[in-house]
């Protein structure tokens, strides 16, 4: 199984409502896909003080890694990845992924 986690540090004129959005299109389109289980998205609590800039982010548990891989390629991800990452400080670069095996 693997568990794709997104962390995004999102501009700062981003309303919630317009991040929440974007997280429910990604969530409605990935649970529409053969292999993805879950998807949780909200706002990072940062109870540690070790993730400031991170504003808020979202996992997804895919059944296994062609599954993510389908997922990566599909034409509805990619533009709402677009979206994201205009919505993200330094575009892309605004976005940490971690995928991990479980």
């Amino acid at each position: 199984m693997i568990l794709h986690c997104v962390f995004c540090d999102f501009l700062p004129e981003v309303s919630g409502a317009a991040r929440d959005a974007l997280f429910e299109e990604l969530s409605n389109l990935s649970l529409s896909l053969e292999g993805v289980e879950t998807f949780e998205f909200g706002p990072n609590r940062d109870f540690e003080q070790k993730s400031q800039n991170f504003s808020a982010g979202f996992v997804i548990r895919f059944r296994d890694q062609a599954a993510l891989e389908a997922y990566a390629v599909h034409p509805g991800h990619q533009a709402l990845g677009a979206q994201l990452c205009d919505m993200c400080t330094g575009g892309a670069d605004g976005i940490v992924v971690f995928d991990l095996e479980i």
